[in-house]
């Protein structure tokens, strides 16, 4: 936004400047044609119009400098009207910058020093008084049309804050229903799934119990179950949170890829986890984001390559977070893999994060899921 600004300013000036120099061109051309103008002429020609490229920042001082120069060479030279069209561009710039009061002196002063040097070198009494007030009525016209032009810019500034006011007010809009439909969407979560993960941990307890009771061997699988359990409690009530109050809470990211990996390995997948760059704080979100990547990729390990040997990858670098887990699966290159909730939801956060995500075979056989997360983002990810 501040990069279109700039080229806008720019191109202004740069038009208000060909226009300045448009208009001394074309008094210089009147002068030459009407008689032979010497230097000071000249000088004071330039400077009155070439003076009105900055009409915009300085809107006082170009009448000023415009209306001096251009009422010298009116006295040095004797010309006709047309000497008076600088004077007039930069009387309807000040009435459109809101300084009516200095065009309005400007004009009074320019029509006085005009019709003194026409009554002293014309005898023609009519013929002065008849030029004098064409000369004014130009001048009201300048006036005029810089009062309208400055009421026309004032309308187009209130209609567009009122379409920024309409635009911020949808914006509120679409925010409190989406609130609206966090709040629903965490009621139903909670209904529908911490029942029944609550009965599934309290039976696994109970199992864990009753054979440490007895004395026997307790399952790893059962100890899995148990543990599995207390942490998808643990990040429904997580996600619960997020959703109610749509803040990413902290602690729920990178800094538990530890107890992740830990849980992987109970669960009997052999696997590696590597770090490499400059490692550092990451925003909640991409932090976040990172977490459930590996989260979901280490499931679907689990789930479908036989809980294969499996490396976990995390590259820092200034501009992002690369997140790389490879599984040496039963799958091979050209098998064609159907993208369910897991990978589908991995897409939906990096893509809200402005990354980007490829899953796909390995060729050397396996599964590979890479996902790059920009660390200058503007996106959430709950």
């Amino acid at each position: 936004m501040r990069g279109e600004t700039k080229d806008t300013d720019r191109r202004t000036r740069l038009l208000d400047t060909a226009l300045s120099v448009v208009v001394t061109a074309a008094v210089i051309s009147a002068a030459l044609v009407a008689s032979a103008p010497g230097v000071l002429d000249l000088l004071l020609i330039a400077a009155g119009a070439l003076a009105l490229a900055g009409h915009r920042s300085a809107p006082r001082a170009v009448l000023a400098v415009t209306t001096l120069c251009m009422l010298g060479y009116v006295i040095h030279a004797h010309p006709g009207s047309w000497a008076a069209f600088p004077v007039l561009a930069a009387v309807h710039a000040a009435a459109r910058s809101g300084h009516r009061a200095w065009g309005v002196g400007a004009g009074a002063l320019f029509l006085t020093g005009y019709f003194t040097v026409l009554a002293v070198t014309a005898p023609a009494t009519q013929d002065t008084v008849e030029r004098t007030l064409l000369l004014l009525g130009w001048f009201l016209c300048a006036g005029v049309t810089g009062l309208i032009d400055k009421n026309w810019q004032a309308y187009l500034r209130q209609t567009e804050q009122r379409a920024l006011d309409a635009e911020r007010s949808r914006d509120e809009t679409a925010l409190r229903r989406a609130g609206e439909e966090r709040l629903r969407i965490a009621r139903e979560l909670h209904d529908s799934l911490t029942h029944s993960i609550s009965i599934v941990k309290l039976q696994a307890g109970v199992a864990v119990h009753l054979a440490r009771k007895r004395g026997t061997e307790v399952e790893p699988a059962l100890l899995a179950i148990q543990e599995a359990s207390g942490e998808a409690m643990r990040e429904l009530r997580a996600t619960l949170e997020v959703l109610r109050t749509d803040v990413v809470e902290p602690g729920t990211g990178l800094d538990r890829i530890g107890e992740l990996a830990e849980r992987a390995r109970t669960a009997g997948i052999a696997l590696a986890v590597t770090v490499s760059g400059d490692e550092r704080p990451l925003p909640p979100a991409v932090d976040r984001a990172a977490y459930r990547i590996v989260q979901e990729a280490l499931t679907n390990v689990a789930r479908h390559a036989d809980r294969a040997m499996t490396t976990v990858r995390l590259t820092y670098t200034e501009r992002a977070l690369t997140v790389r887990v490879d599984d040496q699966g039963p799958c091979v290159a050209g098998d064609t893999v159907t993208a369910g909730t897991g990978l589908t939801g991995m897409r939906e956060r990096v893509t809200a994060l402005g990354g980007t995500l490829d899953a796909a075979p390995r060729p050397a056989g396996g599964f590979s899921v890479r996902a790059e997360l920009p660390l200058r983002t503007a996106g959430t990810v709950g």
